[in-house]
């Protein structure tokens, strides 16, 4: 029959091809009539020789671009749209099907850079910003997918919006969220399948399996052939111990889908947990016949061989097991067990054979264990001809691993007041070797590394000024004996071996790197391997932000001695970080539990030179944890602080003292905590209210401020902050090339008074030079 159509078709539009030359109108008209009748093939033939003879003839790229993608050549697909963009730069369609293609090829950083230049052409394209929301998904770019599908909804609220904001929002553990979002989308449209199944599993996992059943369930009565539907209510009636319904769930699906592996899997599972061991037997054996590699069906389809008394076929599927899972070793114990008649035809009287490779055997059985190491690990290998039975250290029973080399082990030892380390090995045939390590114990402190320069925070991240591949380490290393080598990443360190505590140093490269190591060694083999993350946002972040290189102190007290532990500190600081995260930040600080000693140490001492070596320019410290307001002074509370003993806490005129003795480039310095009130003594309030700032007040940036924004409740922190909660949605909501903090701090303060709140205060720190300049938040 398709025989007959082309023909007619040719005839049609050649008859008078023949007596006139062909043309690429011509080939088009025959590519279109092969497009409507879905000879694709014809139809590709037909547009690709129209193209031939006209080399623009944008129509026909359009048309085979279309075919190309029903039959989902997706590559072939993607050259003509490219195509397409080069003739039509203006044109959104072209660049969301160019990048439609690329996630189809699951190019998506390909795709994200092409549906970029749709959205430039139309900022509310509701289908690339989906597109968008799906491919930064796919490469779990989390928070920016957040924020896509955030400006989806600005844009519509429809219920693939809402569908996409509850996806983020479960798979980021926000699951309240993802529930309404779900639930909206399902407002809008009540037919909409996909959302009933994402809701309803969200419930299942939540253990709400009432409203887990009853969701499903409108799935299901909507469409009686939506697969995923069924395989959710086979979960929801498993976990109810109902096997019947889930079994009969599992086997609609194969009704629907013949071929489904992972169903007739599933439903051998279920069968075994309902003890019908013949059918578990035949979905397992089916599985095989569709997956020969499917090292579960084995295993399972064994298991319920063995509970029927079918020993040798069980026996059969170890054997095949153990060939293509050899390192499973559930597997190989139980291929023991079946093959028990085998036992004594290989029985043996070799005694095994034994090597520490942790702590390093020494000549003549002697453990060289350092002083300061009390509880060490004790990594061996056994050897035998046989299978092990049984490890022992110290009379203690070790697990161990059949590995190429023989049998691994490993345990760790208290080998305090311990004179000697008993190892014994025993196989099969219960051949035992004893061995007695003498332990000499050794001074050894792992060698302490520190970076000088370039500059590496207290969490070892280096914040490198340029793109330079190649940088220049310096350091020193600390240690109570001579260092036996220094390696940066292979490369040798040069260093004077005769010095103790020597310094450093090294030309190494960074191309194409993130992170690199340093390893050291002292003459006792203590080994320590220090690794420092390379940020590089400075180089780029610096040159574009007026506030200069800006600095994030948080500081998170949670865990209090004597005080109300905290779960807020965590949750504010995470929700901070996460709006910052589109800022222009160029160095995170983030300190936990701090005492009142380190509190003092860090403000007076470590930030100051820390901000004087790296020219800082913006500082924001963060205080999140327990406060106190006594005789009208603000205190923060460090997590040794004792209850009613004022002296413990940390005064925060302290930290203006501190902040006073700060390097002359610290142009603006913002203080903010939700524990208290600061203090008339620290607080200088606006006498005129708030000033209007935009960011286009150069003056604002480049006068020096130095502000606090404090709570002012006097009652000890919660865990759930309104003023940390607006400040943050502030940030993420914006959507201007910066905000100024005064336009947070009267979003914070209405949000705060309407929830019956005390005014939080804002104003200028006391004693502290500003010159009527404010800090703005830059975005990226």
């Amino acid at each position: 029959m398709k025989r007959y159509i082309i023909t007619a078709i040719i005839l049609v539009f050649f008859g008078t091809t023949y007596a006139s030359s062909q043309n690429a109108k011509q080939f088009y008209k025959v590519g279109e009539q092969f497009f409507e009748n879905k000879m694709y093939d014809d139809a590709i033939e037909q547009f690709t020789a129209a193209i031939n003879f006209d080399p623009e003839m944008d129509k026909a790229y359009l048309f085979r671009a279309q075919v190309y993608e029903k039959q989902r050549n997706y590559a072939s697909a993607l050259l003509d749209y490219n195509k397409l963009c080069i003739f039509d730069e203006g044109e959104e369609e072209y660049f969301y099907k160019s990048a439609e293609m690329s996630y189809n090829l699951k190019d998506y950083s390909k795709c994200l850079t092409t549906v970029e230049k749709a959205l430039k052409l139309n900022s509310s394209y509701s289908q690339a910003l989906e597109l968008k929301f799906n491919a930064l998904f796919a490469l779990e770019q989390y928070a920016e997918a957040l924020d896509v599908s955030k400006r989806a909804l600005r844009y519509k609220e429809s219920e693939v919006n809402f569908y996409n904001y509850g996806r983020i929002n479960e798979v980021m553990g926000l699951n309240d969220d993802a529930i309404d979002a779900y639930t909206k989308a399902l407002r809008k449209n009540s037919s909409f399948l996909e959302v009933y199944v994402k809701l309803a599993d969200l419930y299942r996992r939540q253990a709400n399996l009432t409203s887990a059943m009853e969701t499903i369930n409108n799935a299901i009565g909507i469409s009686n052939n939506f697969i995923p539907a069924y395989e959710v209510r086979s979960a929801i009636y498993s976990d109810q111990l109902n096997y019947t319904k889930a079994i009969e769930d599992i086997s609609t699906i194969l009704s629907l889908d013949p071929s489904n592996t992972k169903m007739f899997f599933l439903r051998g599972k279920y069968y075994q947990g309902y003890a019908q061991h013949m059918n578990a037997i035949t979905d397992f054996t089916k599985v095989i016949s569709l997956d020969p590699a499917f090292v579960e069906a084995y295993f399972n389809r064994a298991q319920s061989y063995e509970q029927v008394q079918m020993l040798d076929n069980a026996i059969n599927d170890y054997k095949q097991l153990a060939l293509i899972a050899e390192d499973n070793e559930e597997a190989m114990e139980m291929l023991a067990q079946a093959e028990g008649r085998l036992f004594e035809l290989n029985r043996e009287n070799k005694k095994p054979k034994l090597v520490l490779s942790t702590p390093e055997e020494q000549l003549g059985r002697v453990l060289h264990i350092p002083r300061s190491e009390n509880v060490v690990p004790i990594v061996g290998t056994a050897t035998d001809d046989s299978e092990i039975k049984s490890i022992k250290v110290n009379d203690l029973t070790t697990p161990f691993t059949k590995k190429d080399k023989g049998f691994e082990f490993l345990t760790s030892v208290n080998v305090n007041g311990l004179k000697n380390l008993k190892v014994e090995v025993t196989d099969v045939y219960d051949n035992t070797e004893l061995v007695l390590f003498d332990i000499l114990r050794t001074e050894v402190e792992k060698p302490v590394v520190k970076i000088i320069a370039p500059y590496a925070s207290d969490n070892n991240v280096i914040y490198l000024d340029t793109q330079d591949p190649m940088i220049y380490v310096e350091g020193v290393i600390s240690d109570e004996s001579l260092i036996k080598g220094i390696y940066i990443d292979g490369v040798v360190a040069s260093y004077v071996p005769s010095d103790l505590n020597p310094t450093f140093g090294a030309m190494i490269s960074i191309k194409n790197k993130n992170q690199f190591t340093i390893k050291a060694t002292d003459g006792f083999g203590n080994v320590s391997e220090t690794t420092f993350s390379l940020n590089r946002e400075s180089a780029n972040l610096q040159a574009d932000n007026p506030m200069g290189k800006t600095w994030v102190v948080f500081i998170e007290n949670s865990n209090y001695q004597s005080f109300a532990s905290l779960e807020g500190p965590t949750k504010d600081i995470l929700l901070m970080k996460t709006a910052l995260a589109n800022y222009s930040i160029h160095n995170f600080i983030h300190k936990k539990d701090m005492t009142k000693q380190d509190m003092e140490r860090f403000f007076a001492i470590e930030l100051r030179d820390l901000l004087s070596s790296n020219r800082v320019n913006s500082l924001l410290v963060w205080y999140a944890g327990h406060g106190k307001f006594v005789n009208e002074t603000g205190y923060w509370v460090p997590v040794d602080a004792k209850r009613d003993d004022e002296f413990t806490y940390f005064n925060i005129n302290a930290l203006k003292a501190s902040m006073q003795s700060y390097p002359t480039n610290v142009n603006h310095t913002l203080i903010i905590t939700d524990a208290c009130e600061s203090g008339p003594s620290f607080y200088q309030a606006m006498r005129s209210g708030l000033q209007d700032r935009n960011c286009n007040d150069v003056s604002a940036v480049k006068l020096k401020s130095s502000q606090v924004f404090s709570s002012a409740g006097y009652e000890l922190a919660v865990d759930n902050s309104q003023f940390t909660r607006t400040f943050a949605n502030s940030l993420a909501n914006n959507v201007d090339a910066c905000i100024p903090i005064e336009s947070i701090v009267q979003k914070v303060t209405d949000a705060v008074v309407n929830s019956k709140q005390q005014k939080p205060q804002f104003g200028k720190i006391a004693g502290l030079e500003d010159e009527n300049g404010t800090f703005f938040f830059i975005t990226k």
